[in-house]
């Protein structure tokens, strides 16, 4: 029977909990789900609640559309049952499991998939917006490693969601987020990859240009088996220093190519921090995990960049050069290989083409210094708008860009409308980058 929590209740406070410090919100009721059972009872109740149903998996997601106000919440967390089948090369995973539990678990294996690049990142929340990691040049993003889904509807019916069952829900919900029912359980194809070339290599941000420069350059012809990003971070060790940090991943099963792939990042310089080396797959995806505190305050915009122009680098030096809080960050991504290779209208995410995502992080500390970080974010985000395309990356928009929800989902939105009506008409799901049945 599914536990319900109420405002006073022990554990109600650590359950509407969220990563994102910003949102501080209280819903009526809080149903802790332990199995699919649990989640078809807490749909039924949540829809004759007549109030906001919100979905916890992770609770990683910016927006803060996990959790409701006042409204009835379908808490997952509890949720973490992991199921690998080595013979088959598959993993099965409840939607509470983050990537940190996800990754041990097949690495036990010696097998691995596109997953999230910080640890403690829910797997569902993550997949069903699309699903960017280190091996999405070699096997795709994580949506395309998936291979089936339980999915319990808005009328409290549950369906499996595959290329042979339900294949119009199979569809959406690989990109369309959580628009279409609760994600009760998620299956995974899975690859052989144990150690891979990884860590980071950092640069002053006095050598900023030709730093940035490196990482257009290496990814401009990269292999599919190497993933690098590109962050404007403070250094980590507490001195103030701003860096370019270059995490990678390279998970080609040659070392000795492998080191030949990264030599002209290694080469300019040559780099302040030079931590690469070969380390077990699950490792390289907790590098990050300090730059993403619990409880931190966040405000996040993001886009799509039409290409990786010397304005653009000038426009991201100069901003953070300025940065107003030390926990903040400018990420570049690279979009390339398997991900890329995926037709527009194959998933429900139709983003593929190459390129470089741009992610500002405006991240605090104190509350008295919310205004002036969010302006931050904003300024820059004003600034980048010519360079800029008209996508955007579901999983990285914040609350106030619900009104960006087609270009999130661009040309496919037509028929995610179309199977909005069909499978949530009454819009029950609708804390999310919501798809509206109306219109």
């Amino acid at each position: 029977m599914t536990k319900l929590l109420r405002p006073g209740d022990a554990g109600y406070d650590d359950a509407r909990r969220i990563h994102n410090g910003m949102i501080d919100k209280h819903p009526a009721v809080i149903a802790r789900c332990t199995s699919t059972a649990d989640i078809v009872d807490a749909v039924r109740l949540g829809r004759e609640s007549g109030g906001e149903v919100a979905v916890r998996g992770g609770g990683h997601n910016v927006a803060g559309k996990a959790v409701t106000d006042g409204g009835f919440m379908i808490d997952l967390a509890p949720m973490r049952a992991i199921q690998v089948d080595p013979a088959s090369r598959t993993v099965r995973a409840e939607p509470g499991v983050t990537w940190a539990e996800f990754n041990d678990a097949a690495a036990v294996h010696g097998l691995a998939t596109t997953g999230g690049q910080v640890s403690s990142t829910g797997v569902a929340g993550l997949t069903l917006g699309g699903g960017f990691g280190w091996l999405m040049g070699k096997y795709g993003m994580a949506i395309d490693n998936l291979i089936s889904a339980e999915v319990v509807t808005a009328d409290g019916e549950r369906l499996t969601a595959s290329a042979t069952d339900n294949e119009d829900l199979f569809w959406a919900i690989r990109g369309g987020g959580g628009n279409f029912g609760v994600a009760a359980s998620l299956e995974y194809r899975v690859h052989p990859l144990d150690k891979v070339l990884g860590g980071i290599l950092a640069h002053p941000l006095a050598a900023g240009p030709g730093a940035i420069d490196s990482f257009r350059r290496i990814t401009a012809d990269g292999p599919d088996d190497l993933g690098v990003a590109c962050g404007l971070v403070h250094a980590p060790d507490g001195s103030g220093n701003k860096i370019v940090a270059l995490p990678l991943c390279h998970a080609g099963e040659d070392p000795q190519r492998a080191e030949a792939d990264i030599k002209a990042l290694r080469e300019f310089g040559p780099p302040a921090l030079d931590a690469v080396e070969v380390m077990p797959y699950p490792v390289v995806n907790t590098l990050l995990d300090a730059g993403f505190p619990a409880g931190a305050l966040n405000y996040w915009k993001s886009a799509f960049l039409t290409h990786l122009s010397d304005d653009v680098i000038n426009i991201v030096l100069d901003a953070y050069a300025n940065v107003p809080s030390p926990m903040s960050a400018i990420i570049l991504e690279h979009l390339h290989g398997q991900a890329t290779r995926v037709a527009p209208a194959a998933t429900a995410y139709p983003w593929r083409q190459e390129g470089y995502s741009v992610l500002i992080i405006a991240q605090w500390a104190d509350p008295a210094d919310t205004q002036t970080n969010i302006a931050w974010a904003q300024a820059l985000m004003q600034q980048l708008r010519p360079h800029l395309s008209e996508h955007r990356y579901m999983n990285y928009m914040s609350a106030d860009d619900a009104g960006l929800v087609h270009e999130a989902y661009g040309p496919n939105y037509p028929r995610l409308l179309e199977l909005k009506r069909k499978y949530d008409p009454a819009n029950l799901f609708r804390l999310n980058q919501n798809i509206d049945p109306a219109g």
